[in-house]
């Protein structure tokens, strides 16, 4: 059983919206105040803070919630000259620094589940807990074809992209510029790379696991990732699995919100639930 830490929490009395300067850009922040454990929500690779809906609802206000658009993503963050995954690390520093928050819990999902468990792995006397979903596996899939795969999908998905920018569904990145983060994902998920960083983590941690595929996998490629966990859950008694629950991917939190709720309630209970 994880032992409970003591938690220092910097509250504000309502909902806050507005710009967090980093580096040479600006990023999107809402955070909803209040007195509970704060919450980081960390996006996936090229998502909005708009997916984390369904789950901030039935948390309720029991909890902080404090979720932003990265570089580039979104309507209002502004463009970078970097969108590795260190600065997608630093932004979350930044964010919560900007809000006076030290102690967060952290989430993330698909890319934002490697930003979470990077970020609980080197701030463990800062991290409340991580809660992962469907990412931040440990699996060596990056090899030549996969680049020449990955580079010909977003060469082919640039013609329509960019008629959904100024929606904010598409992130103002070049079709070389996505290639090239999600090649990097491919890299940082490599089990020499990734392993270390997950037996490292020294606070509670549920992953909660999606099912079949993701956009742009190849047969049961997704699948094949996830039994990866096999191994970190034997290595780290601080990680866990929550849940394997029935959607894939790319609708685990509108679907499967609940689950990804109980996992956060399952390292710092709201006190005001019945869950």
């Amino acid at each position: 059983m994880h032992a409970r830490r003591k938690t220092h929490v910097s509250s504000t009395e309502s909902t806050w919206t507005g710009m967090v300067p980093i580096d040479d850009t600006a990023l999107a922040v809402t955070d909803t105040g209040g007195p509970g454990i704060p919450v980081i929500y960390c996006n996936g690779q090229f998502a909005t803070q708009g997916y984390w809906r369904k789950v901030i609802a039935d948390l309720g206000s029991g909890f902080r919630h404090i979720t932003y658009d990265e570089r580039a993503r979104g309507k209002k963050s502004k463009t970078s000259a970097d969108y590795s995954f260190e600065a997608c690390v630093r932004d979350v520093d930044a964010v919560l620094a900007a809000r006076g928050v030290d102690r967060p819990l952290v989430v993330g999902w698909s890319y934002g589940a490697l930003i979470a468990a990077h970020w609980a792995s080197r701030n463990p006397d800062r991290a409340v807990g991580a809660v992962l979903v469907d990412g931040a596996y440990p699996y060596d899939f990056l090899d030549e074809a996969a680049e020449q795969r990955i580079r010909k999908l977003f060469k082919r998905l640039n013609w329509f992209m960019p008629l959904l920018r100024p929606t904010g569904l598409t992130p103002r990145l070049t079709a070389e510029q996505m290639a090239e983060s999600n090649i990097e994902l491919g890299r940082i998920s490599r089990v020499r790379e990734l392993g270390p960083v997950l037996d490292n983590i020294a606070v509670p941690t549920w992953y909660v696991v999606a099912s079949g595929k993701s956009f742009g996998s190849k047969g049961d490629e997704q699948e094949r990732l996830r039994t990866s966990l096999d191994a970190v859950t034997a290595g780290n008694p601080n990680i866990r699995i929550h849940a394997k629950v029935a959607s894939n991917h790319g609708s685990v939190l509108s679907k499967d919100f609940h689950a990804v709720a109980q996992a956060v309630r399952r390292i710092t209970p709201d006190p005001t639930s019945t869950d």
